[in-house]
Parts: structure tokens; sequence; C-alpha cells
């Protein structure tokens, strides 16, 4: 009598081996790539399965989650594989057992690492030692897969996203700010993000955009001006003004985003045909008015499906490019 055994999911070589931590890891060619990708997989949902196996996707939460937990998990099944959502506490990562050891682990075990997570420093250390790809599901600094699902989104209802105006307001020192800076650059967009001074992104993150935005034709635009970040603007953006462990600052940020609110006034100011978008959840009356986010212009659930095509198309990307998964056809490659 023989038996079989299913072998450990094989490593990709460090050269070959791709990570999605920060929008920029992927070239403008790249994200365009996975988002033809993640066009092609909501057209036709069961046909990529390069987690068939079913192999292991990984899946860390450390702070609560509705869409990025069930868009990651269906994600992973319609592709074939077995999701493992992991919650706070129910593992010894980053307390008794180093990132770095944690790595080196799962890599013999699952076939992706997804983590949703504080410090982007853990992200990256996770990486350094992984020999499976690792994405971000969200750190403080970068939220580098719901801007995959918004440029998706923006194709969808605009045909491109290249030259197009893209205005953020509100909150513009926090992580969905920074990524709509460097993954909107990236995709040709005119980026204008707007909030109160003292709320504005780092020169860092600034720079970074500007230098992304000569590669792409796409600009990069920072003020305190909400009238003049709007003025024509395709598509308007928008966040809550009190994340996860602001609360007790609630009413103070109130009064310092009120002149950010999108409201009919603001998109008034907008091009006539523009969209809006929110990664939700919403708070109607705050950052943003009942009459925009459930009016006609509004594009916020095709948003939120859409990260499940985009974060397939992403993992399908990582594993094909890492040279740990075929593709069934060279074009989706």
């Amino acid at each position: 009598m023989s038996t079989s055994t299913t072998p450990a999911p094989a490593a990709a070589t460090a050269s070959a081996l791709r990570h999605f931590l920060v929008d920029t890891d992927l070239s403008p060619t790249e994200q365009s790539e996975v988002l033809d990708l993640a066009q092609a997989m909501k057209a036709e949902r069961y046909r990529h399965r390069p987690l068939a196996g079913p192999q292991t996707g990984i899946v860390f939460f450390d702070k609560t989650s509705t869409r990025t937990r069930v868009s990651f998990a269906a994600g992973i099944a319609d592709l074939g594989g077995q999701p493992l959502i992991i919650n706070p506490g129910e593992t010894q990562l980053g307390h008794k057992e180093s990132i770095a050891d944690t790595a080196q682990v799962l890599s013999r075990m699952v076939s992706v690492i997804i983590w949703r997570t504080f410090a982007q420093s853990g992200l990256e250390e996770m990486a350094e030692h992984a020999t499976v790809p690792v994405v971000n599901a969200l750190s403080d600094d970068y939220h580098p897969c719901q801007l995959l699902a918004d440029l998706l989104t923006v194709r969808e209802h605009k045909g491109r996203t290249e030259g197009l105006v893209m205005t953020y307001l509100g909150d513009a020192a926090n992580n969905m700010a920074n990524s709509y800076l460097l993954a909107g650059v990236t995709a040709g967009m005119h980026v204008r993000i707007a909030g109160p001074s003292g709320y504005l992104p780092e020169a860092g993150v600034v720079a970074a955009a500007e230098a992304r935005a000569t590669e792409t034709g796409g600009s990069v635009l920072v003020t305190t001006d909400a009238a003049q970040a709007l003025e024509g603007a395709d598509v308007v953006v928008t966040d809550t003004w009190i994340s996860m462990g602001q609360e007790d600052e609630k009413e103070a940020r109130q009064s310092l985003f009120r002149d950010y609110a999108v409201d009919a006034e603001a998109m008034g100011k907008a091009a006539p045909d523009a969209i809006f978008l929110h990664c939700l959840p919403a708070y109607r009356g705050f950052e943003v008015s009942a009459e925009v986010i459930d009016g006609p212009q509004s594009v916020v659930f095709d948003e939120a499906e859409n990260r499940l095509h985009a974060q397939k198309a992403l993992i399908a990307w990582l594993l094909y490019r890492s040279g740990l998964a075929t593709a069934p056809d060279s074009a989706a490659r």
C-alpha cells in the first residue's frame, strides 16, 4: 500500500519574490497589469486558480475589519485556496515569537501572508524573512489594496485613470491620503489632497509621489484650500475623520475638518459627471452628507465590491510573478 503527501508550497527565489507593502511596489506598468487582471477576473470569476489544492492563504487581523476580512477570505476561496483568518491574540506573532521567525515558519506552510496591522515596519520585517508573497492589508502608513479597488472603480466608470483629477478631502495626514497620492500618480492621475494645516501628508510621501508622477504624467497638489482642490475634479474622495484610536478626539476633529466635508455644495465645484468614492465605513452628516453618498454620483458599493476583484488579481499576479503559480494563459501575466 502506497501513500502520497501534498508537498509544502514551493519557495520563490529571493530575486523573483514579489511583495505588496506600499502602492509604489508596483510600477505604473505593473499596476495596470493588476487592474487588467482584476477586470478579467470580475468578468470570469473562477478562471484563475493559483491557490488550487487547496493551498492556504493566512490573513492576520490586528485591527477590526468588515470589507478586508470578507474580500480576502472570499477571494482566497475563489482562487482555489483555503483562507485562514487569525484574530488578535490568537498567535504568538510579535509577542512570544519574533516576526522574523514567524515569517520563516509560515512560509513553509502557506502560500501567501496577508496582514492588517499597525506598524509598516512589521510588514517590512515579515517580507524580509518570508519566502512567499506578503501583502499589506492596511497599516498606519498605507492602504494600498483599497487603492487598487478604487482605481478599478474609476476605470469602470470613467474608462481610464490617466489624466483624470482625483481630489481627496479631510484628514490628509493618514494612510488613505498617502495611498491616494502614491497610487493615483502611478495611475497617471492628477492627485489633489486638501486638509487643514497640520493634517497634511508628510514631505517624504509627497516627494515620493512627485517622483512617480514624473514617470506617468500625473501631478500632485497639496493644499489647505478645499475649493481649489475640488475645482473640476473627476473623482472626489474622503475618509472618516475619526479612525480607530481617535475616539477621544471626536468633537475636536469634527470641528477641525468641517470645512472639508463632501456635501452637495462641494460636489458642485467638481466636474458635473464627477464620481464619489469612500472606503467605508462612512458617517453621514460628518465627512460626507447622505445626499452625496446615497446619491447618483456615489459609486461606493461598486468600490466595496471591487476590493474582492482587485485583491484576487493582486494575489494571483504576485504568485505568477514570483514563479509560485502559472497563469492559465500568457496574456494574464
